[in-house]
């Protein structure tokens, strides 16, 4: 079944859509959730978490690509109770380094001005574009699914100072590429 017709039946509010879309896109929602909290039960809870969600989104959105509809809801759910697990055992994980390097070369974002986020990922997106292959694996692979140094060497069969010196030029050329865009860094 294609995504206009798992849409369709969310607006029919058929319970089918549900069981649908676990069908088309449970498998990836489950690896998004379990590559953020390394963890089998709570990615799967994450999950149908995310089928909640987009059963109360849908309607009145009507996402296109369904795909990245339901990665961005299981990411931002994932990262959610990260954070709390976190907050109740201090313990440590990829998602307090991967902010932390990020910091200095994202600008800070003013929550109340919609226009500056979407010029933020405009920017973003048009950056990964320019970025060669391996690069733009690497800077999703930490900076979008929280993956490791040791996780992405071991992916990309190459070694762990590769992947760091290669983070840090990317990061280099992204604080370059905002402050051309007029981000303040």
């Amino acid at each position: 079944m294609n995504d206009e017709m798992i849409v369709a039946l969310y607006w029919a509010r058929s319970e089918e859509a549900i069981a649908e879309t676990d069908r088309a896109y449970g498998k990836y929602c489950r690896t998004v959730a379990y590559g953020i909290l390394r963890n089998d039960e709570d990615a799967v809870e994450t999950v149908n978490d995310t089928y909640l969600k987009a059963w109360n989104s849908i309607p009145p959105h009507r996402p296109n690509p369904l795909k990245a509809f339901l990665a961005k809801i299981t990411r931002h759910l994932s990262i959610n109770r990260l954070e709390e697990k976190k907050a109740k055992k201090r313990g440590g994980g990829q998602y307090a380094l991967v902010l932390d390097e990020l910091a200095e070369c994202l600008p800070d974002r003013n929550e109340s001005d919609p226009t500056d986020a979407l010029a933020l990922q405009d920017t973003l997106n048009r950056f990964l574009k320019t970025l060669p292959l391996e690069a733009r694996q690497i800077f999703v692979l930490r900076y979008w699914h929280l993956a490791s140094i040791e996780e992405i060497a071991k992916k990309l069969s190459v070694g762990e100072s590769k992947i760091k010196s290669a983070l840090m030029r990317t990061r280099d050329k992204l604080k370059k590429t905002l402050r051309e865009e007029g981000f303040f860094v």
